[in-house]
């Protein structure tokens, strides 16, 4: 369960720099608090995506499929450490090697967030935080893209996948 009086750091729209610190109840009722947020997406072997389906008692987007590992920075942590305690926390497995895909500032109409986002190959075995977490699933690039747009997919999700960089045919690339 989400905890509304965590603390986050607040950072500066122009650049990521840390320029102050609200709660998260505070930042998820006022778009202006900028805090941020790091995201792993986690390929097979087989060059499938896993995806995990957020549990219901999550306070954004409850009971959609989301990006496998996304957490907000504790206070004064540097997003790459952000995103190797995630991947502990929510998949129960050390992340490895981590490539860094892009950082952005994203505005949703619930929150304003600069979200750094890494790749990696893990195939598992994977012990899923139940809290967090509804289910895990590998999907084919193929069978998310016949998704997208339906309503399953979290808008973060979205936006990530399309971000991801393509090869010649079009499909993501995971990482080398």
């Amino acid at each position: 369960m989400s905890d509304p009086t965590e603390p986050f750091d607040l950072y500066a729209a122009d650049e990521f720099r840390v320029v102050g610190r609200a709660t998260r109840g505070e930042c998820h009722a006022d778009r202006s608090l900028i805090h941020a947020v790091a995201r792993v997406h986690v390929w097979d072997a087989n060059g499938r995506l896993l995806l995990q389906l957020r549990s219901a008692s999550k306070d954004i987007q409850p009971g959609k499929w989301d990006m496998a590992v996304g957490g907000h920075l504790l206070p004064g942590e540097e997003a790459e450490a952000a995103a190797r305690r995630e991947m502990r926390e929510e998949l129960g497995v050390d992340a490895g090697e981590l490539v860094l895909l892009h950082r952005f500032l994203m505005r949703s109409p619930v929150e304003t967030e600069w979200v750094t986002t890494y790749s990696t190959v893990h195939s598992g075995p994977f012990s899923p935080d139940p809290e967090e977490i509804a289910e895990l699933r590998f999907w084919t690039c193929a069978r998310i893209d016949d998704a997208l747009g339906t309503g399953i997919f979290s808008p973060a999700l979205e936006d990530e996948y399309r971000r991801l960089p393509r090869n010649e045919g079009g499909f993501p690339c995971p990482p080398k």
